[in-house]
């Protein structure tokens, strides 16, 4: 029933008994009835009186003005729009699920119920500025709205929240959507380089309610995986396993969470060897191995990131033992040199070095290990894991995308940050440079990491990470 091309917005508040000639065909579909004039006439009557609602600051606030503060001392004199976004099509007059802007919620706190179309608007006084977030409040039922614009009606998609409870929830000045206009000289998020930036940026320390919002997430991204160990079997059984992977995870995500913070990737057998694999219709057979690479997006928009890769019948062959091992022994050797002050490329640069010497001692490689991590004539060892070994992670999966290359890659690791480690071993099925029995199998092993001031903390460090907890845990979960 979520449609957007089923009626026409109509923002009149006519009165019942006298309806505008759009009242009685709203639309612009043939399948679209009148209405009589008798519902015209009563509906909107017989409503009780609306309770008002207890509204408190949620615990993000706080934390959302201190950001907004950073904005306003940097931007001085300058009017600055950060949109949440609009709905989008999926087909016809179906749109997809919204979600806000990243920065957007980052800079205000609302997060999974953001109303779309809001707008937050920094516009310049001589303190700095006055910041107000318009969007379109909740219709009174002797409007139109009410019952025929199946967009934002409260009779189609439920109760929405008015300007005095958003204000309160979020502890920010408020206004309708129809008092916003914008101005020649504005900076807006994604429009303007200068601002993208800097909003970006701003992610790469996290706070404490961050932090604490990517612990959920993680939690509540190991309880999915859980929940795909116990299902192996009737993972097996389906034609479409891949498939049945993909849905168990998303039980869980919108059972405990907003969803999915981007698309599963559940790849069995050679399909773990395509990085990022999100068809999801293959089998799920017996003495493959499945990658999955699955992260629970909270309610507030924080997401996890993790990668497990499981042998389907509980056992590692000793090949796939040996390429797993490799793997995690290059992403030990990331994490442990994961250190405030480190370079963030460093991370990548340490976990290249352990598989150019697995791969080179397996004879993989036309050249010596030392030759292949040549920065300019090396790189053979990358045919076998050509994606880097992190980025960053927060309100979204690849967070902080638009920061600076020197404060991104070419950056040094600061307490605060989340970050994934995540190496790989992928080696196609028609890659003729391993031997067959190398052929086919595809490992990753991904976890993510809040940097403390005393070092790295791996926040999904409680899921099974070596071979041997591996075939623990399918076997705990399946017997």
């Amino acid at each position: 029933m979520t449609t957007t091309g089923d009626s026409d917005t109509i923002a009149s508040a006519a009165t019942p008994e006298t309806p505008p000639e759009a009242e009685t065909e709203v639309g612009t579909t043939n399948r679209r009835q009148p209405f009589p004039q008798g519902f015209l006439t009563t509906i909107s009557t017989g409503w009780a009186e609306r309770t008002p609602t207890r509204v408190r600051a949620r615990a993000q606030a706080e934390f959302a003005a201190r950001r907004r503060s950073a904005v306003s001392a940097t931007f001085v004199g300058r009017r600055i729009v950060v949109p949440a976004g609009e709905l989008k099509q999926r087909s016809n007059d179906t749109d997809y699920p919204f979600r806000a802007h990243s920065a957007f919620s980052h800079l205000t706190g609302w997060a999974s119920d953001t109303e779309p179309g809001a707008v937050l608007v920094f516009d310049p006084n001589d303190n700095g500025h006055d910041i107000t977030l318009y969007f379109r409040e909740r219709a009174d039922r002797t409007t139109t709205e009410f019952y025929a614009d199946s967009t934002v009606g409260e009779f189609w998609i439920g109760p929405r929240p008015s300007l005095s409870e958003v204000a309160e929830n979020l502890d920010i000045a408020t206004a309708h959507i129809a008092d916003f206009t914008s101005v020649p000289g504005d900076l807006v998020v994604e429009e303007d380089a200068e601002i993208t930036q800097f909003v970006s940026e701003l992610r790469l320390i996290k706070d404490d309610f961050e932090i604490e919002q990517l612990q959920l997430a993680v939690n509540t991204t190991a309880a999915g995986f859980d929940d795909i160990v116990r299902a192996l079997p009737s993972i097996v059984d389906h034609p479409r396993g891949e498939r049945v992977v993909e849905g168990v995870f998303h039980s869980r995500a919108r059972s405990d969470g907003n969803g999915e913070g981007y698309d599963t990737i559940a790849a069995s057998g050679p399909h773990a060897c395509y990085l990022h694999w999100t068809r999801n219709d293959g089998a799920v057979s017996p003495g493959d191995l499945i990658l999955v690479d699955a992260g629970v997006e909270v309610d507030s928009l924080y997401t996890a990131d993790i990668t497990r890769t499981l042998p389907v019948n509980g056992t590692f062959s000793e090949v796939q033992r040996k390429v797993y091992e490799a793997v995690r022994e290059a992403a030990d050797a990331a994490f442990a040199v994961a250190a405030p002050g480190v370079k963030f490329r460093d991370l990548h640069n340490t976990a290249m070095s352990v598989i150019a010497q697995r791969v080179a001692e397996w004879g993989l490689l036309p050249v010596t290990a030392e030759e292949a991590l040549d920065a300019d004539s090396g790189g053979q060892h990358r045919r076998y894991m050509v994606h880097g070994t992190s980025h960053h992670l927060g309100i979204d999966v690849h967070d902080c995308a638009a920061a600076r290359r020197e404060m991104y890659y070419d950056g040094v690791l600061l307490p605060g940050m989340v970050f994934t480690i995540e190496p790989g071993l992928y080696f196609q099925i028609d890659d003729l440079t391993v031997p067959e029995e190398f052929r086919g199998i595809g490992v990753r092993i991904e976890d993510d990491i809040l940097l403390a001031e005393d070092g790295p903390v791996n926040l999904s460090g409680g899921m099974p990470r070596t071979a041997d907890e591996i075939e623990q845990w399918i076997a705990r979960l399946t017997n």
